[in-house]
């Protein structure tokens, strides 16, 4: 098992991000080439600090303008077609549907996952994003990073499971996605912007699994209404 996803991330995965590079660039997002080998999970020890990352002679993953749970393995019976589908965290006001990133400028009104990257329970990282406007992720971007730290994200997924994460870390001004690629065990990572469009950091939250649960269909399944941001 291994060596097949060995040869998935030196050959598939680096042809798939080199054929979505294009689209991702253009929507502000990031700009890559393939992405670096994995290594450990971030450390909660200090807000801001960045988790050391195992040597790899790799181009490294740029993104230019727009913790402590224990470790959690592949959900044991994890359909292979789940999907991100909601993300709340209560104290921030927060409670967002949540869709796949799109080809072009991602959309208002809706948090978007990183398809390049893995699904709750799937034991890797989880990437979603939205701006930061009123309704948004706007709050990641104002609440002071200390603030941040142990409050609860909520993910829900398409096979109506509900992930608990606990935030651990809080980067500002952040402009690579090596962390998350490199990631070797579960995680979550939203984004939001820091400035207007082609700002070049970003705010990057990092939290640490803590649990699973079924969760009802009608609340892992929100509507959503994306719309072109004004």
């Amino acid at each position: 098992m291994n060596d097949l996803w060995d040869r998935m991330r030196s050959r598939v995965l680096p042809a798939l991000l080199t054929a979505t590079g294009v689209t991702l660039l253009a929507a502000g997002l990031l700009t890559y080439t393939v992405p670096v080998a994995a290594g450990p999970a971030p450390s909660s020890a200090a807000v801001g600090a960045t988790p050391t990352a195992s040597p790899s002679p790799s181009p490294r993953i740029t993104l230019p303008p727009l913790t402590s749970a224990p470790a959690a393995s592949a959900s044991p019976a994890a359909d292979p077609d789940r999907v991100a589908t909601r993300v709340r965290i209560a104290a921030l006001d927060i409670d967002m549907p949540v869709i796949k990133g799109p080809a072009g400028y991602p959309p208002c009104d809706v948090a978007m996952y990183l398809k390049e990257l893995s699904q709750p329970g799937q034991g890797r990282a989880t990437y979603l994003f939205a701006h930061a406007r009123e309704g948004m992720f706007l709050p990641l971007l104002e609440t002071s990073a200390k603030k941040q730290l142990g409050m609860i994200v909520e993910v829900w997924t398409s096979d109506d499971q509900r992930f608990l994460y606990e935030i651990v870390e809080v980067r500002r001004d952040q402009r690579t996605l090596d962390d998350p690629f490199a990631a070797g065990s579960e995680q979550l990572w939203l984004q939001t912007s820091e400035g207007p469009r082609g700002t070049p950091g970003k705010t990057q939250v990092i939290a640490m699994p803590l649990s699973i649960a079924s969760a009802d269909a009608e609340g892992a399944h929100p509507k959503a209404k994306p719309r072109a941001c004004g």
